[in-house]
């Protein structure tokens, strides 16, 4: 391989791996328009499927939530409240209510369990639609949006998995936020790997 070719490998390997540490979440307060239209949203969902699928299930399914929709899904969330909590009062339920409208797009991700499969069990596939979610918050950023996963007890409430179509057998993995952050992002110190690894030997 010339010469050339091996600095130029380099530099690019350096990029992504530059890119990868310096991966962060963005409030999703400080999340604006614009976020990606529908078009560009699959372009980046196109990163997501390149996500480590044992089995080649394909068990993510991703749910856009934009424009009223979130509105509706305020009402979700607080009918949801009213459930938990009915002694919530108005301002809680305004609190809560205020979440999905924080960002200008939301995409719900399900693991739509495939059961009693062979050779793929149900932690499996909640770890493939992980990555694929992964893969999605690193195309968002390196399309210069802003974003961010987050959960909560709605993510896993019987009431808002059902409003949102989901099934009792799928697992949900989180609501990401997306959208244009509408204030510097300030970068966060990453602990030391080495505090995470050890060396393998025998067993105890």
């Amino acid at each position: 391989m010339p010469e050339t070719e091996i600095r130029t490998e380099t530099a690019v390997t350096a990029d992504i791996l530059d890119f990868l540490t310096g991966r962060k979440s963005v409030k999703a307060q400080l999340l604006g328009d614009p976020a990606p239209d529908d078009e560009e949203l699959e372009a980046l969902l196109t990163a997501a499927m390149s996500a480590p699928d044992h089995g080649a299930i394909r068990p993510w399914r991703f749910l856009s939530i934009r424009g009223d929709a979130r509105n509706r899904l305020a009402d979700l969330f607080e009918k949801a409240l009213k459930l938990r909590e009915p002694e919530a009062d108005d301002d809680a339920v305004a609190k809560f209510r205020s979440k999905p409208l924080r960002s200008p797009l939301i995409v719900a991700v399900v693991a739509e369990i495939t059961e009693n499969h062979p050779k793929v069990p149900p932690v499996e596939q909640v770890v493939a639609t992980s990555c694929a979610v992964q893969h999605l918050l690193l195309a968002c950023e390196a399309s210069g949006y802003g974003v961010v996963l987050l959960t909560g007890w709605p993510a896993f409430d019987d009431t808002v998995r059902a409003g949102l179509g989901f099934s009792e057998k799928d697992v949900t993995v989180g609501f990401v936020y997306i959208g244009t952050p509408t204030e510097p992002v300030r970068k966060k110190v990453r602990p030391e790997a080495s505090k995470y690894l050890s060396s393998w030997t025998k067993p105890v």
